[in-house]
């Protein structure tokens, strides 16, 4: 009897051991996140009805010069399929730093003024992607995070995207950078946030030729835009497009 007894106590114990100790693996809070609920909760980030495409359909027509990204950030900075619908229908539309129809007098840059001698052959009218040859990209002055390149878009537009390389010739590139915007000259600057309203860190290049495609979910309605480089390899060096939205097939 004293045995039944003992047996029965022994596996309540175990049954009991096992119950609390399965509660309490549930109830602790894991402190990090997956990767890929990182990458859900990026690409939650909304774009606004305004900005629709109705040709999704149509045969798809990439520009010549772009090329999708082998990087894999955080950040998206990828392929997106919403490309393919150009040029026949300009969700995205390239704003013309290749193509030059963005003139040199829309960029400007920090230290601006001490481009002379050497460094005049890489001024920021030289942030052109694919741009080739001596001179083929923005090159800042100063290596340290109060740089920055800014673009007048001479009027308030809806900016979807950035495409960045590095420069051609040599391996410095951007790594990371943040985005700062406004509407107006007088205005202050307002920096692009994320979802939870910090100063969004955008993933740049890992070499001197692949182009980089972030997109911003929602996105920039102003007229002037600032790059501001956050870290880079060797030196800051930029060349880059920027995307516009549209609202329409053309």
């Amino acid at each position: 009897m004293d045995r039944r007894m003992l047996s029965a106590l022994l596996l309540l114990s175990a049954h009991v051991f096992i119950d609390v100790h399965t509660q309490g693996e549930l109830e602790i809070p894991w402190p990090y996140e997956e990767e890929s609920d990182v990458k859900v909760v990026e690409s939650e980030n909304q774009t606004p009805s305004g900005c629709s495409c109705a040709c999704q359909n149509s045969p798809p027509t990439r520009p010549p010069s772009w090329t999708p990204s082998s990087t894999t950030t955080t950040t998206p900075a990828t392929y997106s399929p919403i490309l393919d619908c150009m040029p026949e229908c300009p969700y995205h539309r390239p704003l013309g730093f290749e193509s030059g129809s963005v003139l040199g007098d829309q960029l400007t840059c920090s230290n601006q003024d001490q481009y002379s001698g050497w460094f005049s052959s890489w001024t920021p009218n030289k942030a052109r992607l694919n741009s080739q040859g001596f001179g083929c990209a923005w090159l800042s002055k100063a290596q340290d995070s109060s740089q920055w390149l800014q673009v007048d878009l001479l009027q308030v537009r809806v900016v979807s995207g950035i495409l960045s390389q590095g420069r051609c010739d040599a391996d410095e590139w951007i790594t990371k950078y943040s985005l700062q915007y406004r509407s107006e000259e007088h205005l202050n600057w307002v920096y692009y946030k994320d979802q939870t309203g910090n100063n969004r860190v955008f993933y740049g290049n890992t070499d001197r030729s692949s182009t980089v495609q972030n997109l911003l979910r929602p996105p920039i309605v102003a007229r002037y835009l600032r790059i501001l480089p956050l870290g880079f390899h060797t030196r800051i060096a930029l060349r880059m497009e920027l995307l516009i939205c549209m609202n329409k097939c053309g």
